[in-house]
């Protein structure tokens, strides 16, 4: 079982994605802010972190640069997610390290395939 740290801010989003990836057999552990995400994939040590990119404290952005720069952590691929669906945005989260991005709200098949994808690799 993969375990998916989530990053997301806000609650309803948070727990619509935890009782959906949870039903689909992934241990899912949360984060509300690029500090706290930081924190959790020290002490989680999780196969795939969900970060939203628009976040408290600290921004995606910058908790994905942190994860990357970090020996312990740079590995872990990065899904940037954000409600922002140009192409800059996209470019943006990759720029600063993610591995895929992808848009809210939500396609479950598609961010499967993108979790699927890079968890093989």
């Amino acid at each position: 079982m993969a375990k998916i740290l989530l990053v997301e801010d806000n609650e309803m989003n948070r727990e619509m994605l935890v009782r959906r990836l949870t039903r689909l057999d992934f241990d899912v552990v949360t984060a509300g802010d690029g500090q706290e995400a930081i924190d959790q994939a020290n002490n989680e040590h999780p196969d795939i972190v969900l970060m939203d990119m628009s976040l408290p404290v600290m921004d995606g952005w910058e908790a994905t640069r942190k994860l990357k720069e970090d020996d312990k952590t740079k590995a872990i691929p990065v899904v940037g997610l954000s409600a922002h669906a140009m192409k800059d945005d996209a470019d943006k989260a990759m720029q600063a390290g993610c591995d895929d991005y992808d848009t809210k709200p939500v396609d479950m098949d598609r961010l499967l395939n993108k979790i699927s994808a890079l968890l093989e690799k």
